[in-house]
C-alpha cells in the first residue's frame, strides 16, 4: 500500500522536528559553562565595535557617560567586577542567551533591557535609559560580545553571587563596626562615603545620599555578606571569614541610605526574602 503525503504535511512534520531540535539543544546548554573572557582585540571593527567600546566605557565610569541617569557616586563596575568579567561579582559575561527571564521579584518575566534599567533605578538610584537609545544598544553590544561562545540557554560558571549559607551566628551590627574600621574605612571611609579623586569617586560610598537605595540588590544583608566574603578587601577576598563577612554586611546594609520608592510592589507573589528592606 502507498501512502500518499501532501505538501502540507511534509512542512508540518519538518517544523516540528525543527523545534523539537531547537527545544533538545536549550535544554542540553541549560548547564552552566566556564566563564571565558573574550580577548580585548577580538572586538569587532566598524560601527558595532566602537558600540562594544562605548558599552565597555558605560559600564567602567558610569556616573561620568550618563549624568542624567546616575543618582549616586557608583559605577557598574563597582559591583560587576572588572567590566562585569569577574566570576561571583555578578558577571555580564553570559546574560546574552538566559534572558528573557523570569524574576521573583517583580514577579514577571524580564527582558535584559528590564533588568539594566531596574539596576538603575536601584543600584545607580537614578533613571531608567530609553528602551531604544544608543546607551541601551551599547550596553547589549557588550554584554552580547562579552557572551561569546556562551550557548543559548545556558548561564556561566560565576553568575551572580556565591551562595555563602547562613552565619554560625546571629549577625552582629556591632562587632561588624568595629570590622569595618579595620577591613574596609581605608577604601571606603570611616563614614562610608566612599574615597573620591577630584569629582570621580575611586571608591564607592556604602551608605548615605550617594550610595545605592534600599531597593537594591546590596541593601540586603545575605547578597552584601556574599560579596564582601569572597571579593573584599579589594584584592584580599576570602580572608574574611562567614561570621565577619556578615557582621560587616549588617552594619552597612543598616546605614541611612536613599529610599527607593517603589520596593513595597516588591516580590507581589509572595516569599519576600527576610533581608529585603
Amino acid at each position: 500500500m502507498v501512502v500518499m503525503v501532501s505538501p502540507q504535511f511534509t512542512v508540518r512534520i519538518a517544523r516540528a522536528a525543527s523545534i523539537v531540535a531547537m527545544l533538545a539543544s536549550v535544554a542540553l546548554a541549560a548547564e552552566p559553562v566556564p566563564l571565558s573572557v573574550p580577548p580585548p582585540q577580538t572586538m569587532p571593527d566598524g560601527p558595532l565595535g566602537e558600540l562594544v567600546k562605548r558599552g565597555l566605557s558605560l559600564v567602567n565610569a558610569t556616573p561620568a557617560n550618563l549624568p542624567a541617569n546616575v543618582g549616586d557616586g557608583l559605577n557598574c563596575s563597582s559591583c560587576h567586577l572588572n567590566g562585569g568579567t569577574v566570576a561571583y561579582a555578578a558577571p555580564l559575561a553570559g546574560l546574552w542567551g538566559v534572558f528573557p527571564e523570569y524574576q521573583a521579584r517583580s514577579a514577571r518575566v524580564e527582558t535584559l533591557e528590564d533588568r539594566i534599567n531596574d539596576c538603575f533605578q536601584r543600584s545607580m538610584n537614578g533613571k531608567p535609559l530609553p528602551i531604544d537609545g544608543a546607551d541601551m544598544r551599547a550596553f547589549l553590544a557588550y554584554i552580547a560580545w562579552l557572551s561569546t561562545g556562551v550557548p543559548t540557554g545556558s548561564s556561566v560558571v560565576g553568575r551572580g553571587f556565591l551562595e555563602i549559607g547562613a552565619p554560625p551566628s546571629p549577625s552582629d551590627p556591632v562587632r561588624g563596626k568595629t570590622l569595618y574600621a579595620a577591613q574596609c574605612a581605608t577604601c571606603h571611609g570611616a563614614d562610608g562615603a566612599g574615597l573620591k579623586a577630584g569629582t570621580t569617586y575611586t571608591f564607592p560610598p556604602l551608605w548615605g545620599p550617594a550610595s545605592f537605595n534600599d531597593g537594591a540588590g546590596m541593601s540586603r544583608v545575605g547578597i552584601a555578606a556574599a560579596f564582601v566574603r569572597f571579593k573584599m578587601p579589594l584584592g584580599r577576598g576570602g580572608t574574611l571569614s562567614v561570621q565577619d563577612a556578615y557582621d560587616i554586611a549588617a552594619y552597612f546594609t543598616a546605614q541611612p541610605r536613599p529610599s527607593f520608592a517603589r520596593k513595597g510592589g516588591d516580590w507581589p507573589q509572595g516569599a519576600r526574602p527576610a533581608d529585603a528592606r
